[in-house]
């Protein structure tokens, strides 16, 4: 296969390739966050020209994206009729919280001994961000930008397997309940627990990060879940 010399070489040809892979990524990312916030919901089944319409593209990033989330476990491919999402019981859901616990928590306590002054002012800007969007109830904004802040938190520790990890893990998340916290004018206590980590981050304090940490996580299968909280 020969490249036309004559083609007219202001087009970005390669970079439109780039330009595609990062349409796939975003219509991938909203389809995760959606799925999270319970926008789209389990059981259902979803058309990628259905999906594709409601956010604006063409149908082929949207499949391209469902096969990503297919991987990922996440969806389902139904032969001829589209895509479902896929349901957790609440053991497994359970089980997926306990499990970035025993990654998450110690490694905040490291981030705690060794991020530097730097680090962690580069954190606050996404807290803000969270704030501003649990107050405005942009839920999957809210979602997006708390994947963006403990993602970042983690990668202090040098570590890309682990924060790929907890990607992963957090991508099989359900926050049912995070619009009944907005209308009810609670969403922002919990959104405002990321500036009182990145206090005790600040002040070294490994002890007090694990335990903000580990009562932060709760939130995921407590509250955010629509589920009391011991």
């Amino acid at each position: 296969m020969s490249i036309d010399a004559s083609r007219d070489r202001s087009r970005p040809v390669l970079g439109s390739l780039t330009e595609h892979a990062s349409l796939r990524a975003r219509v991938t990312d909203v389809l995760r966050e959606a799925m999270i916030a319970g926008e789209l919901e389990p059981g259902v089944v979803y058309s990628a020209p259905v999906l594709a319409e409601r956010l604006g593209v063409s149908a082929t990033p949207v499949r391209e994206a469902m096969m990503e989330l297919t991987q990922e476990g996440l969806v389902e491919t139904l032969r001829h009729r589209g895509y479902r999402v896929v349901e957790f019981s609440d053991v497994a859901l359970d089980e997926l919280i306990e499990l970035r616990a025993l990654i998450e928590v110690p490694t905040v306590g490291r981030v705690a001994a060794t991020a530097t002054a730097g680090q962690i002012a580069a954190l606050r800007p996404l807290a803000d961000r969270l704030t501003e969007t649990a107050e405005n109830g942009q839920l999957r904004e809210f979602i997006a930008n708390d994947m963006a802040f403990h993602l970042r938190l983690l990668s202090i520790a040098g570590n890309q397997r682990l924060v790929d990890e907890v990607r992963r893990l957090r991508g099989m998340s359900r926050l049912s309940a995070l619009r009944g916290l907005y209308e009810e004018g609670r969403l922002v206590d919990t959104a405002q627990e990321h500036h009182a980590l990145l206090d005790r981050l600040e002040a070294g304090d490994a002890a007090g990060s694990e335990a903000l940490m580990r009562h932060h996580l709760g939130h995921v299968r407590g509250v955010w879940a629509g589920r009391a909280e011991i």
